[in-house]
């Protein structure tokens, strides 16, 4: 080999040889950039009533915005006027090749079952009823037994020995509310000697039954003329009118689904948790992590899905939803100071009996 030639190779040699220890020896130097990981995109289709009801939907956003913050997803959202909207807006949510579609409420389980069946390989959510499809993940509620709760409250704060209930449309689901909050009074009767008494009204008998706060001040109203001096309400964004009549005759309230105390403050006792936010967030993390399972999911007192709100401090959803007003504040926390302590502690330990399985809560 000519000389020339000897020297050209041990000089490629020598840049193989410099190449390879670099490679070894700063890791990374000569790998290829990694691809950014596309945001999880997210399609949800709300219950009747939409974003603003205070109460469902709200709840269901907010689970949406901690996935934004603390999960990077993209997320959007459409608000059904009219049940036969829904199928139409979940069909466009699978067009368009969504990581996930959500629909809040059991309204939408016609509309989740036919698309679902149309598009096997999109993952899907329902809130408050059953799909049995293998890309359906069911999120279920037992609402009975907080609403338990909320009976036992009003039963145990009550100065009429009259307390009433506003549902929303007339159906099963809410029935499970109203049946809860019975047994929760009954179960304080018993107790305790007294004979309060429950009226119930609901709004009526279609979706929009939960959108209806004008016919939810006029039957709060009613109740009130007859005796009623605590009134719990399941009717979604129907139960701000519920609020008004309570705020408007002095009497109290207990909201329902979302921490709903501020809305009237000093007016709203304590409200029934229904953590759709936290069920929504814990689906979406579950598609984003490779663990999305179909099939019922259920949350109750025990899986920290259902309960009341905090009855001795103001919490930090009530001092932003009085946009931290000193003076509203102070009327939330000076109607939680007048429920004595015996009566939280009946509440805590009802809550425990029932989660322990040594109260099962009626539902029908």
């Amino acid at each position: 080999m000519p000389k020339g030639n000897t020297k050209l190779l041990a000089a490629i040699i020598g840049a193989i040889v410099l190449v390879v220890v670099l490679i070894y020896a700063v890791p990374g130097l000569f790998q290829p950039a990694e691809q950014e990981q596309e945001a999880l995109r997210v399609g949800v289709v709300l219950s009747v009533g939409g974003r603003g009801d205070k109460s469902f939907n709200d709840s269901a956003i907010e689970g949406l915005e901690r996935a934004k913050e603390e999960l990077g997803i993209e997320y959007s959202y459409v608000e059904p006027r009219e049940v036969p909207e829904m199928e139409e807006l979940h069909r466009l949510f699978a067009q368009e090749g969504m990581d996930l579609i959500i629909g809040i409420g059991f309204l939408q389980g016609d509309a989740i079952s036919k698309v679902a069946a149309e598009f096997p390989e999109q993952r899907f959510v329902v809130v408050d009823t059953v799909i049995d499809l293998p890309n359906v993940k069911s999120l279920v509620f037992r609402e009975h037994e907080g609403s338990f709760l909320a009976g036992a409250l009003a039963a145990s704060l009550t100065r009429t020995n009259n307390v009433g209930f506003v549902g929303g449309m007339q159906i099963p689901l809410i029935a499970k509310f109203q049946k809860g909050y019975e047994h929760g009074v009954e179960h304080v009767n018993q107790l305790k000697g007294t004979n309060v008494t429950v009226q119930v009204a609901y709004a009526g008998t279609t979706g929009a039954a939960f959108r209806d706060p004008v016919k939810g001040k006029e039957l709060a109203l009613s109740q009130i003329a007859q005796g009623a001096d605590i009134i719990y309400h399941a009717s979604g964004g129907t139960g701000i009118g519920v609020f008004e009549a309570a705020a408007e005759k002095g009497i109290k309230a207990i909201g329902v689904d979302a921490n709903q105390n501020w809305v009237q403050p000093g007016f709203i006792i304590a409200s029934m948790l229904k953590r759709v936010d936290v069920a929504v967030f814990d689906a979406i993390k579950s598609v984003q992590e490779g663990v999305f399972q179909a099939g019922k999911h259920e949350f109750g007192i025990a899986e920290g899905g259902i309960g009341l709100t905090d009855l001795v401090n103001v919490t930090e959803v009530e001092k932003a939803g009085v946009e931290n007003d000193a003076a509203k504040i102070q009327l939330i926390q000076q109607l939680k100071d007048t429920i004595p302590a015996e009566v939280r502690e009946l509440i805590e330990t009802l809550a425990q009996q029932i989660k322990d399985g040594e109260i099962i809560v009626r539902f029908e």
